[in-house]
């Protein structure tokens, strides 16, 4: 039996099922069934090689792995597994019974702390970004006080004004978080072999950091809009 890949590799349109492979020694080999490609080493990396599958009657190996499908009650199968093998064969050892979850988590092991750490340095870094945001944005709009006090002298409403440095604010944020989503989805596919079980565009990630981002962008806007609003025209037209 071959996988897609295999079957793809030697014979590319056509019907793979009855079809001779030769091995190594000259051995002949005939295809009677294609299943889907899986990785044989690791769930975050593979090596795009097609795999050949024997009937454990044809190539006898010395330790074999079951697979068995329950409805998630760990003990039930356990015992129920022993109990079959030993009916069988009485001095056939069982070991290592584990779940597939468990069997993931294990493989990933490893990396668990890589991505803890990861985690860890994104959140300073939105943190990091977020106060600067409202650094940088407070400071222009505070600039702007003598701009505010000229309005208002001449006439605009509070509101108005106060809309008017909300809706700036609010331009320059959608541009950065459109420019910074391109980038993130950028980095993503080059990272894609690093990722197991997500996809490159991750909508919650995306959506939630930059709502925050936006969220502070708009709340450095709008603290020092609305306190300028509130200062007398003239106290604002000589505010250094």
């Amino acid at each position: 039996m071959a996988d897609e890949v295999l079957a793809q590799e030697y014979w590319p349109g056509e019907d793979p099922l009855g079809q001779q492979i030769i091995l190594q020694g000259g051995l002949q080999s005939k295809i009677v069934g294609v299943v889907r490609h899986t990785k044989q080493t690791d769930l975050t990396a593979d090596s795009e090689k097609g795999v050949l599958y024997y009937c454990l009657y044809q190539q006898p190996i010395p330790i074999a792995t079951l697979v068995v499908q329950s409805d998630g009650n760990r003990a039930l199968p356990a015992s129920a597994i022993r109990e079959a093998v030993n009916s069988v064969d009485p001095v056939q050892s069982i070991y290592d019974i584990k779940t597939m979850q468990e069997r993931v988590t294990a493989t990933l092991a490893s990396r668990k702390f890589t991505v803890a750490l990861l985690a860890l340095f994104a959140g300073t870094a939105v943190f990091l970004a977020a106060l600067g945001l409202y650094g940088v944005i407070n400071y222009g709009v505070t600039q702007r006080t003598q701009e505010i006090g000229i309005r208002m002298a001449l006439g605009a409403q509070r509101s108005q004004v106060l809309g008017l440095i909300l809706r700036g604010g609010l331009r320059i944020t959608l541009l950065g978080v459109a420019l910074g989503w391109l980038a993130a989805f950028g980095i993503g596919r080059l990272l894609r072999n690093q990722l197991f079980g997500l996809s490159v565009f991750d909508p919650a990630t995306f959506a939630s950091t930059a709502t925050i981002l936006a969220a502070v962008a708009l709340f450095a806007t709008y603290v020092p809009a609305r306190r300028a609003t509130k200062l007398d025209p003239l106290e604002a037209c000589r505010y250094e």
